[in-house]
């Protein structure tokens, strides 16, 4: 039986595999409270031609929207991938309660990997952070993705 963190990785996973459809990189979102999908999004950078168009920031946005408040603190962010620091800076300032990701990301990551934006004593805001589920199935959907672009 899946556990929650499962559960709703499997769903950000769903919305990986669309962005991976658009020749987008292949990462997925969805933003929970209480047992109930507030926002799901996939990567549309180069769809939308927009930097900003990371999963998370998609995901944050609209459950902005959604919920009417910047607030988002009851809320719990599944990711396939480590959150960049633009994306956990938007995490930090919408104060999600926790963060659950399926891979690394060596090269960005800000949660720990690469670097660690929420190791700083000064914060108002520290999200709890579950790291590593369904780590090989996330992986190897992004190095899949590269490794096809590469040919």
């Amino acid at each position: 039986m899946k556990n929650i963190e499962e559960k709703y990785l499997d769903l950000a996973l769903k919305e990986a595999y669309k962005a991976k459809e658009k020749d987008e990189v292949p990462v997925g979102c969805v933003l929970v409270k209480n047992g109930k999908i507030i926002a799901k999004a996939h990567n549309l950078k180069e769809h939308k031609q927009n930097a900003l168009a990371h999963a998370e920031i998609i995901a944050i946005n609209k459950a902005c929207k959604k919920l009417q408040s910047w607030r988002l603190d009851e809320l719990t962010m599944y990711v396939t991938l480590e959150p960049c620091p633009m994306c956990a800076g938007a995490i930090l300032q919408s104060r999600i309660k926790k963060v659950v990701y399926g891979a690394s990301d060596l090269k960005y990551g800000a949660l720990g990997s690469d670097s660690n934006l929420f190791n700083k004593n000064s914060l108002n805001h520290y999200p709890e952070i579950i790291e590593n589920i369904k780590e090989e199935e996330c992986s190897f959907l992004l190095k899949d993705f590269f490794k096809t672009k590469r040919k």
